[in-house]
């Protein structure tokens, strides 16, 4: 059985070997992306059997991701290589401040072949946690069905639905956002969401209120992430306000929301206490921004631990 399965698309990430704006970067080094599967690496790397539901181009970009993705462990039973879509690209921006900007180029996505009978339903039932986003949906309209089929599936199966709406603003408009995550929040289970995030989505700034509101729709586990202000999270009534892990050096921003997914899936399958699992998680997010790239910060659970101090930790 795999503790986790992620539907979304991948790209070839062309980071900079430089910071500043784009247009004055000359060279750029060839890593791997996507937010569903940052999710997926980090899960692995704490030791989670994880499973990805994809599809790349038949090329050589694409092979280079399915190679990097079995090398970390990550099922790709599910994943296939098609001819006559060329596998995503985007370019990365990083400031000197460690902010940075991600240009996409993923027109005619190998995704676009995924249909709602493209996933199969025994593979699905055969996890605990199925682990999605707003961004796939985003990419392309058709792909809002293959999302509700899923959790459909999910939910019919006893699967726990894991959501962060990681809303791009680039790929859909505020409204469509809202309209389509607004459909998908009375199948999940597990929110984890940025504070602007839900703001779009709950009309409110207030985290009570947010929180109340994730509640009636039966979201059980609701988690806001506030980068340097720490988190906050929900569960069984308890509400914690958990403080920032202090980063050694901010280098890169980009896949600190998906390492603090993945610890806060991790946790939530060991089944930790609510305040255990937002340390864990905000200390996962605070190793990955100090390192360059999507996926390269999101650290295995031996280096976690050791960064929590393992025996204290465990005996929390």
């Amino acid at each position: 059985m795999k503790d986790i399965i992620t539907i979304g698309d991948a790209m070839i990430t062309m980071n900079p070997t430089s910071k500043g704006p784009m247009r004055f970067v000359h060279s750029f080094e060839r890593n791997v992306g996507g937010a569903e599967l940052n999710v997926a690496i980090g899960c692995a790397r704490l030791g989670l059997e994880t499973g990805w539901i994809s599809r790349l181009g038949n090329d050589e970009f694409g092979r280079y991701i399915q190679h990097f993705v079995r090398g970390e462990g990550i099922d790709t039973s599910q994943l296939k290589l098609v001819d006559g879509y060329p596998t995503s690209v985007n370019f990365k921006e990083v400031l000197e401040d460690g902010a940075g900007r991600t240009f996409y180029y993923r027109l005619n996505s190998p995704t676009l072949t995924l249909t709602p009978d493209s996933l199969e339903e025994s593979y699905i039932a055969n996890a605990r946690i199925l682990h999605i986003t707003g961004v796939f949906p985003a990419i392309d309209e058709k792909n809002v069905a293959i999302i509700k089929h899923a959790v459909t599936i999910a939910k019919r199966n006893d699967l726990l639905v894991s959501f962060d709406p990681n809303i791009r603003l680039k790929l859909w408009s505020r409204e469509r956002a809202k309209e389509v995550i607004s459909d998908i929040l009375p199948f999940v289970d597990i929110l984890l969401t940025g504070t602007d995030e839900a703001e779009l989505l709950f009309n409110t700034k207030d985290e009570k209120e947010i929180i109340e509101k994730s509640k009636l729709l039966g979201i059980s586990y609701i988690a806001l992430k506030k980068g340097e202000e720490g988190s906050v999270g929900c569960h069984n009534g308890e509400i914690i306000q958990s403080a920032p892990v202090t980063a050694r050096k901010v280098v890169d921003t980009v896949g600190a929301g998906d390492g603090f997914d993945a610890g806060f899936l991790y946790g939530v399958l060991q089944q930790w206490p609510l305040k255990k699992i937002l340390m864990f998680a905000n200390t996962i997010g605070s190793m990955v921004v100090s390192v360059s790239g999507d996926n390269e910060g999101l650290p295995y659970l031996e280096d976690v631990l050791v960064q929590l101090g393992e025996k204290e930790f465990i005996e929390r």
